[in-house]
């Protein structure tokens, strides 16, 4: 990012990434291998990326793990996906010497449709509290999640407050103080949004790059960074 002409006593504004995480299928196709082991890649995609993120002084990453919608993908995978996230919420030592937190939005535990197994929501909120004191990167990964969920749900509880409104929209989302997202990334060539926070994206730029996620590292990171940068 280009930091020339700022005041030295003004901080460069602190950026909103969000990533759809797409292309582990394809990835391990194109080398013959299960794609298990796409998954696997991707999640030590992600690590790389955690870093690189903190070390670029990124406010928030927000990444798309697993959506309302990919339980219906053959059982095995989703196996293979759960133990993965487990592992990723269970990086906590490495979040800490990124100065970063971990964060989750998703339909809640408690809530009817919830679908998130008790060995991962466990995962989840050790990961939250572990965390906790670290004041760098936010890093919140989206599990059983949909935006259109997310949309209907904090319309229905702000329906029972008064006024529906932007601001009473906002108050009920999953996680009220996740800032706008200054800029989206979706890998693998693919050119959609996939029900991904459709409230928070409103007005960021899009970054598109053919490279499925397992290959998305620091440098196509800088360019979505840059892209964030240009005059709107």
């Amino acid at each position: 990012m280009n930091s020339t002409n700022i005041p030295p006593d003004i901080e460069p504004r602190r950026l909103h990434v969000a990533c759809v995480m797409d292309g582990n299928g394809r990835w391990a196709r194109k080398r013959g291998l299960p794609r298990t082991e796409g998954h696997t890649a991707g999640e030590e995609a992600l690590a790389e990326i955690v870093r690189a993120a903190a070390a670029r002084n990124v406010g928030w990453l927000t990444v798309f793990g697993f959506s309302t919608e990919n339980w219906v993908r053959p059982r095995p995978e989703v196996r293979h996906i759960l133990s993965l996230h487990r592992k990723i919420f269970g990086r906590v030592d490495e979040m800490r010497r990124n100065n970063a937190s971990i964060r989750w939005i998703g339909r809640p535990f408690s809530e009817k449709g919830a679908r998130t197994p008790v060995y991962v929501q466990r995962a989840i909120q050790k990961a939250v509290a572990d965390t906790a004191g670290s004041n760098g990167l936010v890093v919140t990964v989206a599990f059983d999640y949909g935006g259109r969920a997310e949309l209907a749900r904090a319309a229905g509880r702000a329906a029972g407050a008064g006024p529906v409104d932007a601001h009473a929209i906002s108050r009920n989302l999953y996680d009220p103080d996740l800032p706008p997202v200054d800029v989206l990334v979706r890998t693998s060539g693919e050119t959609r949004i996939s029900n991904f926070l459709l409230w928070q994206i409103n007005g960021c730029r899009v970054y598109f790059t053919d490279r499925p996620w397992p290959d998305f590292d620091a440098t196509e990171l800088d360019r979505a960074l840059a892209l964030a940068d240009t005059p709107r």
